[in-house]
């Protein structure tokens, strides 16, 4: 397990496979289900709001269909059931080809491959009930529908024109219509029974009878090939609505037999699915443009508007950076032109601030498709939050093209300012483009970095140019990157020259230039910390110190052009992705490669999370942003170097819903390189250690005559009444249970002096420790006591208290044992000072005492002395430190 785990993908909505609506009956509420990628999204209607994610199949949906109790999915030959939105109950094999129509019969299921082959399954026992196989030349199948009533028969439409009506319970071909000599590509039952609405390649829609062979009426769209078609159900609207190849919608109305009104540009790509939600004045669109739309019908004209919609990028993202200093937004900016913004918290917090364009109103009167005002995709931006509320607070580079726009987070919008030198703004140059972008920390100023060498300092309130670095261009090559530090002192400039320059914010002065070993490819500065990465051409990166201006750390590993680099909030780690599929965690203080995997194609864009707890990453020829979670936040993570020959393991990309540790047990193994690290009691023998006891527990032994003064009670204790469901503990500082003991009638009255005269534990072990010399055992008993208990335990221990000279004698060379390996040194005083207090007068009249005694007053004098050294040693540094002028 590495340091980035796959947590969940932002930004994925809607697929080109046909959305399905169904209604839940005790909910009372229509849901909406949506293919993306290799799983089902679940969204209710009312909120649309994602309600459930299903398991990951193996590979990407391409067929889509739901009955009242399942819904089933179906990718290459291969056809699932799925149960409760989430996980596959029934899996069906035997199609040789790809499926691309499914429908749900009862307690069966139709699925036909692109090969002609329909076959009919029982959705419980997973059998195939019939198989029918078609003549390609003569009835290739494109659409298929159940008409209302009619029992046990289904209509198949098929790309010669014709239709035939079946009876698959008698596998009996009950009718063939002649058709009108154009491919069918789709089929949709009408309010009224018997009715069909056929739509045709050549974009007309047949409304047609089925029980006579009649066509009741025929339209005709100039958009191409029909995708789809609904009917309005409600009371008093008669209205058919069909979807085109190119994104408009035409609304029909049946009674007038005329078209009532246009939708264009209702998606920017063909109309995948559209369903009229039964009863309301609601249409629910998808488009393989990655968006879900909710439009209700509630204007003159008959015309609809959004009412809820979720949309992502249509085209795969280019850039992303987390926007603020919370971790809940990220910007991404895409190849279709957009800029918007995802919440990392919930999909209704996601901003679309829309399309780059060069004049907004002309934009809005021409529409998508005609729009010659657009600008080309943001290739480079920058954001800052700080007056963010009073102007713009985003500027962007676009794809070559001189000018660069200022956003405005607040509005959603496209700013008010274009930002381009003075003399460009008659005339644009076809050569010359702005490559580079940073914004100013407190967000009045942006810096533009072209590609002939300039660099341009402008203020984001007012728009106006303040000025240029270098005399007529800063370098001689291309700008490569441009960065502000924090506090605008300075400005830091990458050319591809092999040139980095760092210039007087303020001024415009050169302040210092140095050569690079290679042209670089691009910069990130971390301004909290100083340090600035440094990709280069070469597939090497370089991270300088622009206090020093020396390079600190360089790194080699990646086998492709780097993408892009974020470094963790802290500025420990610096992470950076390759056209080589890979992404990588280096370690800044020491200067290592300590995480590393493999994604299934390459990362074109990182951003870290200011919080620290997500990695973000955009790829190519991807819709989504996908977030990695830190799990060194939460669980132990190995940070040590990996090894030369580490072989990185491909990491499969993250899916909607947030994934879980699938064995968690097994996860948290420790191997050789996870185990925690546990400090020995001792680091060396001529260290002096202390012990890890709390001060409470020794600090106080030879106050503690004064404390029980103080702590006195005024009153004597009162018994408490017995509350016999309390387990009687024994004293002390460990609770420990008393073992029941049996009870006796009879009580004698004669005292047993054999339990007052009972040794204690420590007694006895210093007792054994006279003969063995191993003090280990006295001194864990001394260390688990309390202080009074300890004070009684030495009390005991002269003859007086019912000891013995032997044994205060086996105490004090278990003291002589502690000063001499200097381990709890502070507990070795502790206790030789109560000891002292306690037994003064005995001690001085045994000559063997006082022969131990005076062995331990050299020991300790001995030790006092070097720690005294190392003490004014240590004073001494400081002070000096404290008093030179560095």
């Amino acid at each position: 397990a590495g340091l980035f785990t796959a947590f969940r993908v932002l930004g994925r909505f809607s697929g080109h496979v046909p959305h399905v609506l169904r209604y839940h009956g005790r909910h009372r509420e229509f849901y909406l289900a949506a293919a993306v990628g290799r799983s089902v999204h679940t969204y209710s209607v009312k909120k649309l709001g994602i309600v459930a994610v299903s398991n990951t199949l193996p590979q990407d949906i391409t067929c889509l269909a739901a009955d009242r109790l399942l819904m089933f999915a179906s990718y290459d030959n291969i056809l699932h059931a799925l149960a409760r939105n989430k996980e596959v109950v029934h899996t069906y094999e035997g199609h040789k080809a790809r499926i691309h129509l499914l429908q749900p019969f009862g307690d069966h299921v139709i699925s036909v491959d692109v090969d002609n082959v329909l076959i009919v399954w029982n959705i419980q026992s997973e059998e195939e009930y019939l198989q029918i196989d078609f003549d390609k030349a003569t009835f290739a199948v494109s659409a298929l529908l159940h008409p209302s009533t009619y029992l046990n028969k289904i209509l198949l439409g098929s790309e010669q024109g014709t239709l035939q009506l079946w009876n698959i319970r008698s596998n009996k071909l009950l009718y063939s219509f002649p058709g009108w000599g154009l491919a069918v590509t789709t089929l949709e039952q009408a309010p009224a029974v018997d009715v069909v609405a056929v739509g045709l390649v050549s974009g007309h829609i047949i409304v047609h009878n089925i029980k006579f062979d009649e066509t009741l009426m025929k339209f005709q769209q100039d958009w191409g090939p029909i995708t789809a078609i609904s009917f309005r159900t409600e009371d008093g609207h008669p209205v058919m609505a069909a979807g085109s190849p190119v994104g408009h919608i035409a609304l029909w109305d049946l009674e007038e037999k005329k078209l009532m009104c246009q939708m264009q540009d209702a998606h920017s790509t063909a109309i995948a699915g559209m369903t009229f939600v039964p009863g309301e004045p609601l249409l629910i669109t998808n488009g393989a443009d990655n968006a879900l739309r909710v439009w209700i019908f509630d204007g003159p004209g008959g015309t609809g508007r959004v009412l809820r919609s979720r949309m992502g990028h249509s085209a795969p993202p280019t850039k992303i950076r987390y926007h603020g200093q919370n971790g809940e937004q990220i910007l991404s900016a895409g190849q279709d032109g957009t800029l918007q913004s995802f919440s990392t918290v919930h999909e209704k917090f996601n901003k679309s601030l829309g399309r780059g364009s060069i004049n907004k109103k002309k934009s809005k009167k021409k529409g998508l498709k005609l729009d010659t005002m657009a600008l080309p995709p943001i290739t480079t931006f920058a954001s800052e939050v700080a007056h963010q509320s009073d102007w713009d607070g985003i500027v962007a580079c676009h794809q070559g093209y001189i000018t660069c726009t200022t956003w405005n987070y607040q509005k959603t919008s496209m700013g008010a300012h274009k930002l381009r030198p003075e003399e460009f703004s008659k005339h644009k140059p076809i050569d010359i483009y702005a490559t580079a972008v940073d914004i100013t920390s407190c967000g009045n100023f942006s810096v533009i970095g072209m590609s002939n060498g300039r660099v341009d300092v402008y203020n984001m309130q007012s728009g106006i140019h303040r000025g240029h670095y270098g005399k007529e261009a800063a370098h001689e090559g291309a700008i490569r990157g441009v960065a502000v530090d924090g506090l605008n002192q300075l400005v830091i400039t990458a050319g591809s020259e092999r040139l980095i320059k760092f210039w007087k914010f303020k001024m415009k002065d050169l302040v210092y230039s140095t050569e690079l070993s290679s042209p670089p490819s691009g910069i990130l500065l971390h301004r909290d910390s100083g340090i600035l990465g440094i990709a280069f051409d070469d597939f090497t990166i370089s991270v300088m110190d622009i206090e020093t201006r020396k390079i600190v750390r360089t790194f080699s590993g990646h086998h492709g052009r780097i993408n892009d680099m974020t470094f963790s909030p802290d500025g420990r780690w610096l992470i950076t992705s390759s056209m080589d599929c890979s992404i990588k965690t280096w370690d800044l203080p020491s200067g290592c490669l300590i995480d590393c995997f493999l994604v299934d194609s390459a990362a074109v864009s990182l951003t870290m999370s200011p919080t620290g707890d997500f990695l973000a990453s955009a790829h190519v020829d991807d819709l989504g942003i996908y977030l990695w979670s830190n799990r060194s936040l939460y669980s132990l993570v190995s940070l040590r170097p990996l090894p030369v020959d580490y072989e990185p393991s491909l990491v499969a990309l993250p899916s909607t819903c947030p994934m879980q540790d699938v064995d968690v047990s097994g996860d948290e193994e420790p191997c050789d390189e996870m185990i925690e690290y546990v400090s020995p009691e001792q680091l060396g023998e001529q260290l002096v250690t202390l012990s890890l006891l709390p001060e409470s527990r020794w600090k106080n032994l030879l106050n503690l005559d004064i404390i029980k003064k103080k702590n006195k009670p005024r009153e004597p204790p009162k018994v408490p009444k017995s509350a016999p469901f309390f387990i009687p503990t024994l004293p002390g500082l460990i609770p420990r249970y008393i073992p029941p003991e049996e009870e006796n009638d009879t009580q004698s009255k004669v005292v047993n002096l054999g339990i007052l005269a009972q040794k204690s534990d420590f007694y006895v072990h210093l007792e054994e420790a006279l003969s063995t010399n191993e003090y280990k055992a006295p001194l864990d008993l001394l260390k688990s006591l309390g202080p009074s208990n300890i004070e009684v335990e030495l009390r005991g221990l002269s003859p007086e208290g019912g000891g013995s000279m032997e044994v205060m004698l086996s105490f004090l060379r278990m003291i002589g044992m502690m000063l001499n390996k200097k381990y709890n040194f502070e507990l070795a005083q502790a206790y030789l000072a109560l000891f002292l207090k306690l037994h003064l007068r005995s001690l001085s009249s045994e000559p063997k005492l006082l022969e131990e005694l005076s062995k331990l007053s050299m020991q300790l004098e001995e030790t006092w002395i070097h720690l005294q050294t190392l003490f004014n040693q240590s004073l001494c540094v400081l002070t000096y430190m404290k008093s030179a002028l560095l």
